[in-house]
């Protein structure tokens, strides 16, 4: 369930940020974009409440971008991110912002990929786009995945997943706790089929690998930590998979 964290260290939004473009449309979403159009391996960022604006986000889309992947940073919002400071108002704003609505309205993203001729398309989810990354996960329409202090997500879920799945966790989070980190793990490992990969930053809250200062030199660190953890899971999956199909 989402709680306070959610709303904590809210990004400064620029529409303007990051060195990709944004583009009217793709897949049906307004979307930001960063890489090679003839990249064989797409990853789809999912953001947090705050949105596809947020200028720490959209310089991760950049950095993934620069590792040979074209990554599609949808607005799945709408145009409407979260923009109260308190809480309590999550709950009626998510009724009409819900992950299940974001999992359907990712299916044109991913189709659009495939048809300029991406093979492997994976997709990380941070906080309330975890809950889209692992429904991706679920439906078999991802090579990978990974999720970053996620929130909605369960056990259950995590018992359906499909493909290989990272889960970054930090130590102080009240949506997402160690203890339920741990229990993801547990089943995961139960599931030799799927690889995974779990990971408990120490010292880290909820946010922390998307909303942080730059000014803060150790949680820049975190944050740099969870995006390499981030880039070497797809590499390993993702360009494992291009290897894997055979040539035209």
């Amino acid at each position: 369930m989402a709680s306070s964290q959610c709303c904590d260290n809210p990004p400064a939004l620029n529409p303007t940020a990051g060195e990709g473009k944004v583009v009217d449309s793709f897949g049906g979403l307004k979307a930001y974009v960063a890489g090679s159009d003839d990249a064989k391996a797409a990853v789809i960022l999912i953001s947090d409440v705050f949105g596809f604006e947020a200028p720490n986000l959209r310089k991760i889309a950049d950095k993934v971008a620069l590792s040979g992947y074209f990554v599609v940073l949808p607005d799945f919002l709408h145009g409407d991110p979260y923009k109260h400071e308190n809480a309590e108002f999550i709950p009626v704003w998510m009724k009409s912002h819900t992950p299940g609505k974001a999992f359907e309205e990712a299916k044109p993203i991913i189709s659009t990929l495939k048809d300029k001729g991406v093979c492997s398309v994976g997709a990380a989810g941070y906080c309330w786009g975890a809950k889209v990354a692992v429904e991706l996960s679920k439906a078999y329409l991802i090579e990978a995945a990974v999720l970053l202090h996620p929130t909605f997500v369960t056990v259950d879920d995590m018992k359906e997943v499909r493909c290989p799945i990272s889960v970054l966790g930090a130590e102080i989070d009240k949506i997402s706790p160690p203890e339920l980190v741990k229990q993801f793990e547990k089943v995961l490992l139960e599931n030799s089929a799927v690889g995974h990969f779990v990971k408990i930053f120490p010292g880290a809250k909820h946010g922390w690998s998307v909303r942080y200062g730059h000014d803060d030199a150790v949680a820049v660190k975190r944050a740099e930590e969870a995006l390499a953890d981030m880039i070497g899971w797809f590499n390993k999956y993702l360009k494992l998979t291009l290897k894997l199909k055979p040539s035209l």
